[in-house]
């Protein structure tokens, strides 16, 4: 009895101690998530607060500019107005804009008008400004001072005063998003990655993730007709997506870039080397500036890369984590890496791109981009009296890298003539796969007139074993599949193009079927589809990034074969990685029959 007391005693002590312990961790529990999600929350406010104090700087600066141009046209006569620029004007000692005078031209008249429109807010700013302008005015114009602008490291700009105005500009005018993605792009000699770059970002996006990004593509050519080709390249794949505002594609003029052939040799680089690396620095900083009020964040890519699913999340997850305040003496990020080569998928602030915008055009003859932006964080944060050792660690804390990588670099073929890229990144994790394999199509014979590379065979693509690959299709070559028995097909899935070979696609090809059952002329399928000469049916065709899909029309009945039907030359090897035929199931069979007789 005794001894059951005693534990009786012991349960109750033991409770009476767990259960405060057990209380307070439930309390906790919630509190400590709750501390994380309103740190997350914190840092987002904090990164929107940053961006909009740069909205707000960047209207002030329109405002200046406006206020000196007002008093140019209040001050200036006539014939200074079509011949002088507003920042090289030194009024004299006359009245400011909000300075009461004894005549009330026309002019002040006008500008007063445009006064009014203007918000209180506005007004201030601007009278704050032109007072500035004025006081400014009454000191000799020796004493002036005229900070340095994008004019003096690229004097070249000045010799077309459209040098800094795009020459293609295709815009549905989407701002204030989280992420901004940089593509630039040129002409490639041999294979150009970029459609299915772009289609492999916009896969790898979700609806929500689509809304809150924009994709910026930067055509790095000054030929109207390159830059037009690969323009309609853009436009004939993602027109959707150009419609409603996920790209923009900008194009400069000609003038903004300099005279290469006048640049001055560095590193022992030869000539082409300089101008290859010279034109990529200030491709960047046109689309950084580009970029820089479209939103929160910015990622520059490359044209030739693959990304992992969920990749903007991440992205974003991981920049909101590193400026959350839990910190404040932490020093504030300025590179986020999400691939270890080269430029590809480095994240700023777009706050901070004015700065490495301004580096780039400082030193854009002399180093390449990469470097640059090594040495544009080291100036911020390295000591001269350290060793290279405590700059390592003193840029970790600035420069942070994700792993494993968010990106990877397909390409072969640098947009340096002669130039082979093989460089991949180790820490891209897992394999992206080269091929689709479906193991359920219809039993079929395969066939096809295209030279097959290597153990790369058709019967082994169409069972879901390997990809198809073979050399330079030519016009009339097919790819056929012929079945054993009548199929009734329900729907079909072509894919050619894969992570490793992007551009070998199927290029100004047909889908055409074979129907089992020689049909009469009053059916309604010959005024649906065309037909060929030897009495194919054409329902479909390879789309600009190579694929080719859709459903099979009930009313054409059972059919004897699917084939392939290349009708053009092609720069490229022909590579299937997907082929799916999906058969109509037995059960649904009738039912379709007496729906195609119905619509018949």
């Amino acid at each position: 009895m005794f001894k059951i007391r005693q534990r009786s005693c012991l349960l109750v002590t033991l409770a009476l101690i767990l259960t405060p312990c057990i209380i307070v961790l439930m309390i906790m529990g919630p509190e400590l998530s709750t501390e994380q999600t309103l740190s997350q929350r914190l840092g987002e406010c904090h990164m929107r607060l940053q961006y909009l104090e740069s909205m707000s700087r960047t209207r002030q600066e329109d405002v200046a500019l406006l206020s000196q141009y007002i008093i140019i046209l209040q001050n200036s006569s006539a014939t200074a107005l079509t011949t002088a620029m507003p920042a090289q004007f030194i009024t004299s000692n006359s009245s400011t804009l909000f300075t009461a005078g004894n005549g009330t031209s026309s002019l002040s008249a006008s500008t007063n008008t445009l006064l009014d429109a203007l918000s209180p807010e506005s007004r201030q700013i601007l009278r704050n400004a032109s007072q500035a302008y004025a006081m400014q005015s009454h000191l000799s114009s020796s004493s002036s001072i005229h900070l340095p602008t994008a004019f003096n490291y690229l004097p070249h700009l000045l010799d077309d005063p459209n040098s800094l105005r795009p020459a293609l500009l295709k815009s549905r005018g989407r701002s204030d998003v989280g992420i901004i993605l940089g593509v630039p792009t040129v002409k490639r000699e041999k294979q150009s990655y970029l459609i299915a770059t772009l289609n492999n970002l916009i896969a790898n996006m979700n609806d929500e993730e689509q809304n809150e990004t924009l994709i910026v593509v930067f055509i790095g050519e000054t030929e109207s007709d390159t830059v037009f080709r690969i323009w309609k390249q853009i436009e004939s794949a993602f027109e959707y997506h150009l419609e409603n505002g996920l790209i923009d594609v900008v194009a400069p003029a000609p003038s903004y870039y300099p005279d290469f052939n006048r640049l001055h040799a560095t590193l022992n680089d030869s000539l082409e080397r300089v101008k290859w690396r010279s034109k990529q620095n200030l491709d960047f900083a046109y689309l950084m500036a580009y970029a820089q009020t479209k939103g929160t964040f910015y990622v520059q890519l490359e044209d030739d890369i693959l990304a992992k699913r969920n990749f903007l999340s991440t992205m974003k997850k991981f920049a909101v984590t590193k400026s959350a305040l839990t910190k404040p003496d932490q020093p504030p990020w300025l590179v986020l890496d999400f691939c270890q080569l080269g430029f590809i998928g480095k994240m700023f602030k777009t706050v901070e791109l004015p700065y490495l915008i301004t580096f780039f055009q400082m030193f854009f003859n002399d180093k390449p981009v990469d470097w640059l932006l090594t040495y544009f964080v080291e100036s911020k944060v390295c000591r001269t009296d350290k060793d290279h050792k405590h700059c390592n660690t003193e840029k970790a804390k600035h420069w942070f890298h994700y792993h494993p990588s968010l990106f990877q670099h397909i390409g072969t073929s640098s947009s340096l003539k002669g130039k082979v890229q093989k460089l991949k990144d180790k820490q891209f994790g897992s394999k992206v796969p080269t091929f689709y394999g479906h193991n359920h199509n219809p039993p079929a014979v395969v066939k096809t007139n295209i030279a097959v590379y290597k153990n790369y065979q058709l019967k082994r693509a169409y069972k879901g074993e390997t990809y198809f690959w073979g050399l330079l299709p030519q016009p009339g070559d097919q790819v056929q599949f012929i079945f054993s028995t009548p199929t009734y097909l329900k729907h079909y899935l072509f894919r050619s193009g894969n992570s490793e070979h992007p551009s070998d696609r199927f290029y100004n090809t047909t889908v055409e079927v074979l129907p089992a059952d020689t049909l009469g002329e009053s059916s309604p399928v010959w005024s649906t589809y065309n037909s060929t000469a030897d009495g194919y049916l054409i329902i479909g065709g390879f789309d600009a990034i190579g694929l080719a899909e859709g459903f099979i029309d009930p009313k054409i009945g059972a059919i004897k074969e699917i084939r392939l039907h290349i009708h053009g030359d092609s720069e490229n090897w022909a590579l299937l990685s997907e082929i799916h035929l999906q058969e109509t199931l037995v059960g649904n069979l009738d039912g379709e029959k007496t729906q195609a007789k119905k619509t018949s």
